[in-house]
């Protein structure tokens, strides 16, 4: 959750209202449509708004939103006003992919952040590349989006060129999880659960290979169905194992409950899991006290970073219903991204879109750079981030509070 270019450091925003449809792609200043006429950009966002993640969705719409505007006000792309058309995908691949398709045929969009889940954006992948729209994920950790299928035998090879992302994947969040279990919490025997879902199942794999690679004991291994309550089961498993503490790969509707089952069960042990479950719904989730759970996430707390502090405050400014929750800096960065490619490419073409402003902006988004609200933010040849950082935070009297932030070394 964090963004931003120099310039926006340094400026604040004024709360004001400005229409989030994409209408034409002429924004005029006069009626008579002379010298002051603007190009309009359309960012297209595609989240869950709907649904038991609308609370990270909402987050990330919202950071899009912002940037947005922090843009229009700097007239940061001479001659382009930027505007934001938003998406629900309900956390639904379907619907992601029928998103996908909507935002390729609307001309007007020439970039998109997101999705959240991973097991989303595989169904969106393929409609944008063959559209040449780019889009950046705050969110999305699933390595193969970047990578490969064949990532984990060391034979990487980039399978979309229109697909970035500002959060670092499951190869660095699973090891740095595995290591802070095995060396700082001293934990060794783990039970693993997954949700069945590409981001939990792939996350939950890596961390389970290096927490036996360091020497602890992967005590048992199960899985559960997204949308059920009823984790007893499991939860009498994790007790009788003997493990001293759980990994969970999934969302928070889901971790919560599992928290709050494991211990009625009698295992009085951590939950630790990644991101998905850095939100304080996770902890609403549970009925019963679950101080001592962690999570890790991307990058470093936001209040914590210099970087952060316009973004946090002007997000507040502008008065919107949800807060920018876990990826809301990941958001702004990534839709910041998005406008300093279209600032590229126009300042290449003589101050104007080009008419295949879409590749343009594809090319450019792989040689983007600036200071952002998560710190620097540039791509590999992945189209991954090149920012590690991560912090592993701890629930502490009911609130999720930060204990390590590091940058991961390999």
């Amino acid at each position: 959750m964090r963004h931003r270019s120099l310039l926006i450091m340094t400026t604040a925003i004024t709360a004001g209202a400005l229409t989030l449809s994409a209408c034409g792609s002429r924004d005029d200043k006069n009626d008579s449509g002379g010298k002051d006429s603007k190009t309009t950009v359309v960012i297209g966002v595609d989240a869950p708004l709907t649904g038991s993640l609308s609370a990270l969705g909402q987050g990330i719409k919202n950071s899009v939103d912002l940037a947005a505007k922090i843009a229009n006000k700097n007239n940061e792309v001479d001659g382009v006003t930027f505007k934001v058309k938003s998406f629900d995908d309900q956390a639904v691949p379907s619907s992601g992919k029928a998103n996908a398709t909507s935002m390729v045929d609307d001309e007007d969009i020439l970039g998109a952040v997101g999705p959240l889940n991973s097991g989303v954006a595989q169904s969106m992948q393929g409609v944008f590349d063959r559209g040449d729209l780019a889009q950046v994920s705050p969110a999305n950790t699933n390595p193969a989006l970047s990578q490969g299928d064949d990532w984990a035998s060391g034979k990487k090879s980039r399978p979309f060129k229109t697909y970035f992302r500002t959060a670092t994947t499951d190869i660095i969040q699973g090891r740095f999880a595995a290591q802070y279990y095995y060396k700082d919490a001293k934990k060794r025997k783990v039970f693993v659960i997954d949700d069945k879902q590409a981001y939990g199942n792939g996350l939950a794999t890596i961390f389970a290979e290096e927490f036996k690679r360091l020497g602890g004991k992967v005590v048992g291994r199960d899985h559960l169905t997204v949308k059920e309550t009823d984790f007893s089961g499991i939860a009498n498993k994790v007790k009788s194992s003997g493990a001293d503490s759980v990994y969970f790969g999934g969302q928070y509707p889901e971790g919560g409950l599992l928290s709050d089952q494991v211990k009625q069960a009698g295992a009085q042990v951590p939950i630790m899991g990644g991101d998905g479950i850095y939100d304080p719904a996770f902890i609403k989730a549970s009925g019963t006290n679950n101080d001592g759970d962690l999570a890790t996430s991307v990058g470093y707390p936001v209040e914590q970073l210099d970087s952060a502090k316009t973004f946090v405050k002007n997000y507040a400014d502008q008065h919107y219903k949800d807060p920018y929750a876990a990826y809301g800096g990941y958001s702004y960065d990534a839709g910041w991204a998005i406008i300093q490619a279209v600032k590229a490419v126009v300042e290449d073409n003589d101050g104007k879109l080009p008419d295949d402003a879409r590749a343009k902006i594809t090319e450019a988004l792989g040689k983007v750079s600036f200071d952002g609200v998560t710190g620097k933010v540039s791509f590999d040849q992945y189209g991954d981030t090149t920012n590690k950082q991560l912090t592993v935070y701890k629930v502490t009297k009911g609130a999720w509070k930060s204990v390590k932030s590091e940058t991961f070394k390999d």
